[in-house]
Order: C-alpha cells, then sequence, then structure tokens
C-alpha cells in the first residue's frame, strides 16, 4: 500500500516538474520571439501592431567621423595667461560622449555643398538667385592692403591643388547652413540604401520641390519630397532587403528591426543619425586636449599645454624629431621657416592629416585654421549654473503648425532671407525643410528648466542676472522688445542694413564712442590657433571671439555628432 502511495507521489511530483519545464520553456520562448514585457503581446508582427527596432546594435559612424568618449576635465585651463584676465577660469565640465569629423571640413567637401546647391536652386531665378551667393566662401579675406595675395584669393577654394585643404572665408552663420545641409545629404542618403527612398533618387531627382529633409520626413513622411510617392517608399515597396553598406549605413543596416511592410522609417527604426551641427565649446577643447592619453586608472597626469604630450611643438620621436607637430607663426615674419628646411611644410594653411593626430585621433585640433563652436561668447563659463554639457547660445524653436493643423513647409514663396550687418544676403531656410518659431508658454508654462526661446544672455554678468533686477518687471526694458543702452551691459557697437523704395542698400554705420565692449548675443567662440598664430594660442583651452557674420582667412571649422546610447562600446574596469 505504502509503495503504490509512493508511486503515486512520485508521478504527481514528476508531472509538476514536466508542467514547470513546459512553462518555463514557453516563456523563454516567448522572450525569444519578441514578446513584450509589458503586456505579452508579439512585437514586430508582421500582421501589424508594435514594430520596433529591436535588433538594433549601437549608433553608427556618420561619414568623416570618429568617436570621442566623453567625461570629465578642467575646462580653461591654461598654462601660460599673460592677460591674466577672467577669460580662463579654470572650471570642472563633463561632456558626454560624442562624435566629431577626424579633419577639418575642407574646400572639396564645401564645393560639394556649393554644387549641390547650384543645381537644386539656379542661382539665374529670381526665387534662388540668394541662396548660393550667401552660402559662397568670402575669397577676398585674403586680401591684404600692403601683401600680394591674388593667388589665394582666385584659387583656394575651387583650384584642385587646395581640394584637401581647410575651407576658409565661411562665416559661422555659413559653417552651421553646411552642417544642417550635411545632415539631410547622409540621412537620405541611408534611407536610399535602405530601400525607403528611390534608388538614385538624390541625384536624378534633384528638384527644388523635391527637396529631402531629415526633420520635414520624420513629420510627416508622405509629404517629404514635394509628396512624390515615386520617391518616398514605404517597407516592402523597394527592391528587396537592402545590402550591408560601408561607413554609416553598414552600422545603419543592423538597426533595422522592422518586419512590417508598408510602414515609412521613424526615430524608433534606429536609421537616422542625428544632426550633424558645430562642436560646443567644452567639447571642442575636451576633445583637442585629448588627456586621455595621460590618463592613470581614474585620473589624469597633469594637463596638457598642446594637444600632444609634452611641452614643446616639436616632436621628439627618433625618425622625426625635430619636425613642428602643428601649422602656425614660428616668429615675425616666419611662417614656414627656410626655404628646402622647412618648420612646418607650409607657409598658410596645409593639406588636412599632415601633421600627426592626437589621441582621439583628430587632426589639426592645433594650427592650420582657427576653427568655429557653436557657443556665444562670454567672458566667464558658468559652471556654477551648470557643469554638464556647457553649451551658451540655446535658442529653443519648434516647428510652425499651418491651419490645416499639420506642419508647414518651406516653399519658394515662404522661404526668408536676412541680411547682415555687412550687407551679405544669406538664406534663413531653404524650400522643403520646416518652418520654424520660437516656443512660447505652452512649452514654458510652470518649467523649472527654461522659460523662454532665446537664452543666449541667461546669467552673462548684466543687470538681469544680478539680485537687484527687478524680476517683477518687463525684461525688454521699453516697447521695441530691447533693453536700453543704459540697461545693457555689453553694449557693443549696432550696425544696420536696410533697403529704401528703390531697392538700394543703406548702411547705418554705429559711430558711436560711447561703447565699451565688442560683445553681444552674435560674437560666437572660435578656438585653436591658426597659421597666422604664435604658439600661445594652440593651447586648446585658449578661447577668443568673431562676429558670426564675419569671414577670415584664418578660421574654418568642423563638425560634431552627438551620441546616442550608452557612453562607450565596452565597458571600462577599475583594474584596466
Amino acid at each position: 500500500m505504502n509503495m503504490k502511495v509512493n508511486k503515486i507521489i512520485a508521478v504527481k511530483l514528476l508531472l509538476s516538474l514536466v508542467m514547470m519545464l513546459g512553462f518555463a520553456s514557453c516563456s523563454k520562448k516567448g522572450d525569444s520571439k519578441g514578446g513584450s514585457k509589458a503586456t505579452g503581446w508579439k512585437i514586430n508582427d508582421k500582421k501589424g501592431g508594435f514594430q520596433y527596432a529591436s535588433k538594433f546594435k549601437k549608433q553608427a559612424t556618420g561619414p568623416g567621423l570618429v568617436m570621442v568618449e566623453g567625461g570629465t576635465f578642467t575646462m580653461g585651463k591654461v598654462q601660460d595667461d599673460v592677460m591674466h584676465d577672467w577669460n580662463n577660469t579654470p572650471n570642472q565640465q563633463h561632456v558626454m560622449s560624442f562624435y566629431m569629423d577626424e579633419t577639418e571640413v575642407t574646400n572639396m567637401m564645401y564645393m560639394e555643398y556649393l554644387s549641390w546647391l547650384k543645381t537644386v536652386y539656379p542661382p539665374d531665378q529670381d526665387n534662388y538667385k540668394n541662396i548660393y551667393e550667401g552660402a559662397s566662401p568670402d575669397t577676398l579675406v585674403w586680401r591684404n592692403r600692403l601683401g600680394y595675395n591674388e593667388t589665394m584669393t582666385e584659387n583656394y577654394l575651387r583650384h584642385p591643388a587646395y581640394a584637401e585643404y581647410p575651407v576658409v572665408g565661411v562665416n559661422w552663420i555659413q559653417a552651421t547652413e553646411f552642417a544642417i545641409w550635411r545632415t539631410d545629404r547622409v540621412n537620405e542618403n541611408i534611407l536610399e540604401q535602405q530601400r525607403y527612398l528611390k534608388k538614385d533618387g538624390k541625384v536624378t531627382d534633384m528638384t527644388a520641390d523635391k527637396v529631402f529633409s531629415t526633420n520635414a520626413y520624420l513629420a510627416s513622411p508622405s509629404t517629404a519630397k514635394g509628396g512624390d510617392e515615386k520617391l518616398v517608399l514605404k517597407k516592402g515597396q523597394g527592391r528587396g532587403a537592402a545590402k550591408p553598406a560601408k561607413g554609416a549605413a553598414a552600422g545603419a543596416n543592423n538597426t533595422a528591426g522592422n518586419s512590417a511592410k508598408n510602414v515609412y522609417a521613424q526615430r524608433t527604426s534606429g536609421l537616422i543619425l542625428p544632426e550633424y551641427r558645430l562642436p560646443t565649446e567644452a567639447e571642442w577643447e575636451y576633445a583637442a586636449a585629448a588627456d586621455i592619453g595621460q590618463r592613470e586608472y581614474n585620473q589624469y597626469k597633469g594637463q596638457k599645454k598642446y594637444p600632444w604630450s609634452g611641452s614643446y611643438t616639436r616632436s621628439g620621436k627618433r625618425q622625426v624629431r625635430g619636425d613642428q607637430l602643428a601649422n602656425f607663426k614660428q616668429g615675425k615674419g616666419d611662417y614656414g621657416g627656410i626655404a628646402g628646411w622647412s618648420d612646418d611644410g607650409a607657409d598658410i594653411t596645409n593639406k588636412v592629416k599632415s601633421y600627426p593626430p592626437n589621441d582621439f585621433g583628430l587632426y589639426d585640433m592645433a594650427g592650420n585654421v582657427a576653427e568655429w563652436v557653436a557657443d556665444v561668447y562670454r567672458p566667464i563659463v558658468d559652471d556654477e549654473a551648470n557643469d554638464f554639457n556647457y553649451y551658451r547660445g540655446n535658442v529653443y524653436m519648434k516647428d510652425k503648425i499651418g491651419e490645416d493643423g499639420k506642419v508647414e513647409l518651406v516653399t519658394a514663396e515662404t522661404q526668408k532671407f536676412d541680411t547682415l550687418s555687412n550687407g551679405r544676403i544669406v538664406s534663413r531656410n531653404l524650400p522643403g525643410q520646416i518652418a520654424q518659431v520660437p516656443v512660447d508658454d505652452k512649452e514654458t508654462y510652470l518649467r523649472q528648466n527654461f522659460d523662454k526661446s532665446d537664452n543666449r544672455n541667461y546669467r552673462d554678468g548684466d543687470k538681469q542676472s544680478t539680485r537687484y533686477f527687478k524680476f517683477g518687471a518687463s525684461e525688454e526694458g521699453d516697447e521695441k522688445g530691447k533693453l536700453r543702452d543704459d540697461q545693457r551691459m555689453y553694449d557693443s557697437p549696432t550696425h544696420n542694413v536696410s533697403t529704401d523704395s528703390l531697392g538700394n542698400m543703406v548702411k547705418k554705420y554705429d559711430k558711436s564712442n560711447k561703447r565699451t565692449t565688442l560683445v553681444n548675443d552674435d560674437v560666437r567662440v572660435y578656438k585653436g590657433g591658426s597659421w597666422r598664430d604664435r604658439a600661445y594660442w594652440l593651447d586648446p583651452a585658449q578661447r577668443r571671439y568673431f562676429p558670426q557674420d564675419i569671414a577670415t582667412d584664418f578660421i574654418g571649422f568642423r563638425c560634431a555628432m552627438s551620441r546616442v546610447g550608452p557612453k562607450a562600446d565596452k565597458k571600462k574596469r577599475a583594474r584596466n
């Protein structure tokens, strides 16, 4: 009897164990098929439902970029400070990981931009006549009252001998517009390779009414590229699956996780890269200093004076001992040494990658050309207000919504142009892009982190930044929306350009002798020494400023891109 009972108990236990294993295997099997942890529903069901890029691996590295792992560093610390001012007050900052151009933007890269503009927006058409000219570099920056530089004026930008030299004569506004254009062309190429856009449409259909804009596509894919269904495809409409490609598209190809058809690419697809942009001052300085080369465990072994190790501008390596590590002005009247024994191999700028990279793999972070960064200049960096991804220059905008409740795209008729203080006309936006308007109280009401659209002068030392400012009073100062001269700390000259009834340009030059500064909300920081600068300016922490609408023969730029996801691809351990 007991043996029989024991057998029954054993059978029940065995059945219970089999059922438990069955449930466990079912659960595991369900997870492997992409079952939702929230609802248990199947994700990426071909029949429909919730679609998500569950196979996403990591952000693809865009063309021309290298990865810069973020971290903490001392911003503004210079070894030489002959002026003894507050311009370089050391402060501890942290920047997130990001990507940065391996080299400065070259003449060839910028010429591709100009070629595209000229093809899509022909300058001989009245609606587009100012687009190409407004984007063209100012080649006259090479002229000197007492120097013969006409060769560079006529050849530097376009001659193939200078193809891989950094572009100059580009102001801050033009550099920013180039980055926007580059974002759209890179994402257009990725979506074309992934069969979301017609193959070769970016070349065969280059017309103003069919321009691809990344933001416009994300907001309303069906209306992108002029709403032409032959150009904008849905998943499954292309010819088969996309083949892995080199560069950015190769990484992007691994992100496609949607198995459902008849859908457009979205932010959740993981294909579309973040925007190209100018780096912030903190990012640029962090990347240029590359203190990672001085790291020992979890600390830096001192501060670098230059982007390379050591306190000298010449190489100490046996094979190249004595060679200059950057292109800069050696001394008065000495831009490139004695003939036959050149110190740095250049008299003006030099071909990119002519000198060794720093420890992040970035070239020419000192010398060759100085570089625009995104920040509006102020003498101090307010680390008390923020010490994470520091940036002064935020002007928050939002998409303009039309009367039909949809985003409003810029057309040839609604396109806006701005006349700069020097009289140059530049395009504010391009047809095909989404029209932008400042944020209002719908976005700012009861928020703690921002309360207005334009934050360029936030806590910058003016009267509004003091405890004596009457916060209940109007910040505008007068009915025209501007502070009076006696209310402004940064009362730089105000030059205005307008046109009369006959279309003639009227230039109003501010000749006031009561101005106390050249700083305003339209001057931008530029970093790094150039071919015109002494070694003093090669220190990554040195900072200067220049009007955002003026170009020179020694300031160029490079682009950056934010990184989404983890700080690094591989986890770092303390013992390493």
